[in-house]
């Protein structure tokens, strides 16, 4: 905390900087705005009353920053972009065109980026109807004009679409990676709502298990911060030749405990909320067997549940391990030092160094997916042991709050560093 501060005083001395920031923090103050906007054809009341009785929907209202809740025209929030980005990386891995696509630069990644964004668009689409019907199905929507339905389509489209531009301009002109930002002020500003929610709902009785559930999430943030700057050094020389003599540069290469950490977390959530979806959309069938299996995913898929809670720990180590081998290939890496002349020290460069960072990594990603997987369960595990279910803001909402402050913070040294030494080349 002591170097964001530092660094913010930082800003003020910056021109460039000061930009930066005022900006970040107009468009988040905008993106909160927008996001109180209520979408036509809806009962707000019966909405809100809903989603106060599901935990898994206020779990995922978490995560869209209360729009969905309110209903408002960024209901959809930033999932679908989300979920075109889990099909892409997963693409990427097996299509050999996208492969060697994501390997050229700053030109494939736009590239790349430009594909998800158009996949999103038919993601948004089928997400909206599918949630328009759930919603009509429980007499929530106050219109059956086909016109109208399709114009609310259009609007959570529109929504989401404005969403993910807000996040490119951020990313482009603000602080930050601008779609972690999003999840982060969304995340911020539930948070006041639900302590209050957690004040107003705890008698008292249960003022011991709130102060074990503080302490517990004080424990969480101390472990984020120290797992999220934990890293293995792999040793690494350079050899550079000289007319005069041979000389030999060490550094390392940095092993993270796992990579962008909330990020397998954000994919497994968008894969656990379809059963509750699912649900909710065939609790009004006709059908007794559809009305039957509506009630098996309600009691069984709902976050309180154990199977819930073991397909979610399941989920987020699998989803840890498949953005670990897209964001740290060995082979390419070891590729990589032996084109730049560099290796490592008592391993011979070229398959060798592949297996032995293979090795590495194979002993390092267990640890980080397990502690990722029991922060994804830390609600579950939490209203267990308290007894306490208002609470819904868990290890996950940390983990993602204490990341983005992590990585802003790296970012406005990174930034200030820049500026002095471009003050120093002057």
């Amino acid at each position: 905390m002591s170097k964001l501060i530092s660094s913010l005083k930082g800003i003020f001395r910056q021109k460039d900087l000061r930009k930066r920031l005022f900006f970040t923090l107009g468009i988040l103050a905008l993106y909160r705005f927008v996001a109180h906007i209520p979408a036509p054809g809806v009962n707000l009341e019966a909405i809100k009353s809903l989603f106060s009785g599901s935990a898994l929907l206020s779990l995922i209202d978490i995560f869209s920053g209360g729009s969905l809740a309110n209903f408002s025209i960024l209901a959809l929030g930033i999932g679908p972009y989300i979920t075109a980005s889990i099909i892409f990386n997963l693409l990427t891995m097996s299509i050999p065109s996208l492969k060697e696509l994501s390997k050229e630069g700053e030109y494939g990644r736009e590239k790349i980026n430009q594909y998800t964004r158009l996949a999103t668009i038919p993601i948004c689409i089928l997400q909206g109807f599918f949630l328009i019907l759930m919603l009509s199905r429980q007499s929530l929507i106050t219109t059956t004009n086909p016109l109208a339905m399709i114009s609310l389509i259009i609007t959570l489209m529109s929504g989401t679409m404005l969403v993910i531009w807000l996040g490119e301009q951020l990313t482009q002109y603000g602080l930050g990676n601008g779609i972690s930002l999003i999840i982060f002020a969304g995340i911020v500003g539930r948070l006041p709502l639900s302590f209050v929610q957690a004040g107003v709902t705890v008698d008292s009785s249960q003022i011991g298990q709130m102060i074990a559930l503080l302490l517990l999430s004080l424990g969480v943030i101390y472990m984020v911060v120290k797992t999220s700057e934990a890293i293995r050094p792999v040793p690494i020389q350079s050899a550079r030749r000289s007319s005069a003599s041979s000389i030999q540069s060490a550094s390392y290469l940095p092993i993270r405990l796992y990579q962008d950490g909330f990020l397998p977390i954000i994919f497994a959530i968008s894969i656990m909320s379809l059963p509750g979806m699912l649900g909710g959309f065939l609790a009004g069938s006709s059908s007794t067997t559809m009305v039957n299996f509506s009630n098996f995913l309600n009691q069984y898929m709902s976050p309180t549940s154990s199977l819930y809670a073991l397909f979610y720990f399941g989920l987020v180590f699998v989803f840890t391990y498949l953005y670990t081998t897209v964001r740290f290939n060995p082979e390419e890496i070891a590729k990589d030092l032996r084109s730049s002349g560099s290796f490592i020290p008592g391993i011979r460069p070229g398959p060798s160094t592949a297996k032995h960072l293979t090795r590495l990594l194979n002993r390092i990603t267990p640890v980080g997916a397990v502690f990722l997987g029991l922060i994804a369960i830390m609600p579950s595990l939490a209203s267990r042991l308290t007894n306490t279910q208002s609470f819904t803001v868990g290890g996950t909402s940390l983990l993602i709050v204490v990341s983005v402050v992590l990585e802003l913070t790296r970012t406005l040294e990174s930034q200030l560093s820049m500026q002095n030494y471009d003050k120093f080349i002057k």
